[in-house]
Formats: structure tokens, sequence, C-alpha cells
């Protein structure tokens, strides 16, 4: 991983504070505290990041796990500062959102799959209980919020996780319920124990989800135990054969692409190049769409990154994809089928799709990366959704 990619990320206090003069005059004291904690969560990461960068400009050496702590301190930082760029543009309340029909359970197990490889490094066990619902929602958002939810929950979770999708008696609205322990059950005997609930509960990734859910209109309700949390999101546009008051004209039966202004914004995409200039290239054709992007050198550096988590997608350059890259996706692919690959073709203006000439990947060529990049990305990361 080259470092240098991580950290120049952009800060997004200023983009946070201009989303606050709209917010905050409905709840200032909940936006000053939001900007509060932002900086927080960014601060304390770096600080400890600066620490170790300063003992390494004293020793001039560093060892493999601190410099293992140090990529964790960055991305840490990151993370919090890709959050806040989120939370402000849904605080906005200026995203025009596409509804459609989707169906809950299969999109909730696609996530599932998708993030396989991070629960089993974390050691975490799922259970997920999931009957079939409709609902009309925007996809983008849906995707969002169930990805923000499976990172609260995993950053909070002691042991397992359980996930149910059920249809309520009355309202008949399908709702998704999560619950975990987030204490040991040796912690409960200590005295107040019980009574305190962990900071981790109310971190960064329970105001995104909040907003999210509060963006699409969703309610959300959340109870905290004696050493246990239970959360439950309620979906009042539950699709009917009959539905009153809900024009054909409001949603769309297929994937429509959302009109969001960034309906990628906070996906993670992984970069497979050993040449700046390409890297340069993919960098600037992506820099306005809100993703997190990570570069490495080569196929066997990707393997290594993808062994705990996956991205959303990969980016890889043509003299990259070989036997070994053929091998690396054939292992993807036999978890989530639907992931997205793009190789960029060294020369001219080819811009093709997965499936196009029973091609498994999509293609762009070197010349037309600003332009056909981002829709490409939009298509394939569309698929799983």
């Amino acid at each position: 991983m080259d470092m240098s990619e991580i950290i120049r990320t952009p800060a997004p206090s200023g983009v946070v504070l201009a989303a606050v003069v709209d917010a905050e005059r409905s709840d200032p004291q909940r936006w000053h505290e939001l900007v509060s904690e932002i900086g927080a969560e960014i601060a304390g990461p770096l600080t400890a990041a600066l620490e170790r960068i300063h003992s390494l400009t004293t020793t001039g050496c560093i060892d493999r796990a601190s410099l293992k702590a140090l990529r964790e301190e960055v991305e840490q930082a990151r993370h919090a500062g890709m959050l806040g760029q989120q939370l402000s543009r849904l605080a906005t309340g200026r995203l025009r959102q596409s509804h459609e029909r989707l169906q809950l359970a299969t999109t909730f197990k696609s996530v599932l799959a998708h993030r396989n490889r991070e629960t089993l490094a974390r050691g975490i066990v799922l259970k997920p209980v999931l009957k079939s619902a409709e609902v009309i929602v925007d996809a983008s958002l849906l995707f969002s919020l169930f990805n923000t939810t499976l990172d609260w929950a995993l950053a909070n979770a002691r042991s397992q996780i359980e996930f149910t999708i059920d249809i309520m008696s009355w309202p008949a609205h399908a709702r998704l319920t999560c619950h975990f322990a987030h204490r040991p059950a040796d912690e409960l005997v200590k005295p107040g124990a019980a009574d305190a609930v962990p900071p981790g509960l109310n971190a960064l990734t329970w105001r995104m989800l909040e907003q999210t859910a509060s963006t699409m209109g969703l309610p959300v309700q959340r109870t905290d135990k004696a050493g246990s949390t239970t959360l439950t999101l309620e979906f009042p546009r539950t699709a009917h054969d009959e539905m009153e008051g809900v024009s054909t004209m409001e949603f769309d039966d297929g994937f429509a692409p959302s009109t969001n202004s960034k309906p990628l914004a906070g996906n993670h995409v992984l970069v497979v190049s050993s040449r700046r200039e390409m890297r340069t290239l993919i960098r600037d054709a992506l820099k306005n769409m809100g993703l997190v992007i990570d570069f490495v050198n080569s196929v066997d550096e990707a393997s290594d990154f993808c062994r705990d988590g996956l991205p959303h997608a990969i980016v890889i350059e043509a003299i990259q994809n070989g036997e070994r890259f053929g091998k690396f996706r054939d292992e993807i692919v036999a978890e989530v089928p639907d992931f997205a690959f793009i190789e960029i073709i060294e020369e001219g203006n080819t811009f093709e799709m997965s499936g196009f000439s029973g091609s498994r990947m999509a293609r762009v060529g070197r010349d037309v990366i600003a332009n056909s990049l981002p829709s490409a990305l939009m298509f394939e990361l569309s698929k799983s959704l």
C-alpha cells in the first residue's frame, strides 16, 4: 500500500461546517456535537500516527507491527473523514432519490456475502433469518444503510450478531432487526457495568446510520439493555399488490441509476497499478465521486489487501492481468458472483461492460478513462444492488 495515497484524502471539516449552516437551525446542539465528534475521531488516530512517525524519524526504522498499527491509525482517520463527508451530503436535504421496488432480503444477503471475509477475520458469527419482503426505496441509499448498519454492529458486537427481516403485523411494514451483545457476560457482574453504554454505540457510524435512515424516511428504534443492544429499522413503503396513494410513476420496477449527486459515495475501490501516471489518471477520473480509493502495486499485494475484507470494486491495468490475477478473480467471484472488476486497456477508446462478447470484466481504454471509468463503475456496482 502506498501510504501517501491514504494521507492525501481531503479532510471534510469545511464541507461538514457548510452542511451545519443548513441543518443546525432545526437542531443546533446535535450538529455542534457532531462536528466535535468528527474532529475527535479524526484527531485521535492521527495523533497516534504522528507519534509513530516522530519515532520513525528519530530511529530511522520501524518494525512490521508498528507499520501495521500506523496504517490502521491512518485508515481510522480516513474512515472518520469519509463519514463526515457523507453526513454533510445527507444533512443538506437536497438529495434526489430514485425510488425502486427492491427485495430486502436479497439485497441484505448480497451485503453479507460481500463482507464475509471481514466478519470471519473479526471472529464474529452472523445469524441471519431473512423473510421475503419488497420495499420501495432508493437503491444506493439502501446499500449504504445496510453497510453502515453492519459497520456499526461489527464495531460493537462481542461474539455474534443476529439479523432478522420480517413483516410487522400492524402496520404491515417490513423491518430489519439487529441484535448483539456489546459486553462480555463476565463484565456485567461489575458494579454499574450493566447501566453503562459503551461509547462505540454512539460513534460516527451510529450518526451515519441515523442520518441515512432519516433521509430515507425510515423510523429507527434502538434499545440498550444490560450487555446487549437491539436495533430496528422499519420500512413504511413496503410493496403490496395494491398500494394506496402510490403512483406507478413514483418508482421503477427494475434498476434505475439513482439521481443522487454522488450515488457511489463511500464505496471502496481497489486499484492494481504499479505506474504512477496510470494511478494519476484513475485518481483524477474518480476524484469527484466520493469514493474510498486504495492503490497497490501488484496482484499479490491486492490478494494480501483483500484477505480480511473485500472492496466493492477492483480496477486493474492490463499489464497486471495474467494467470495470477485470473486465480485471484475466481476466488472472489466464488464468494461474490457479481463482484465488479474493471480492466484498463493500454491503448484506444474501448468502453465495454462485463458480459459483452462473453467478457467477465468491464474494459475501459486508457484514452477515455476520464469520461468512461465513472460510468463503468456505476454500471458494474449497480448489479449488486
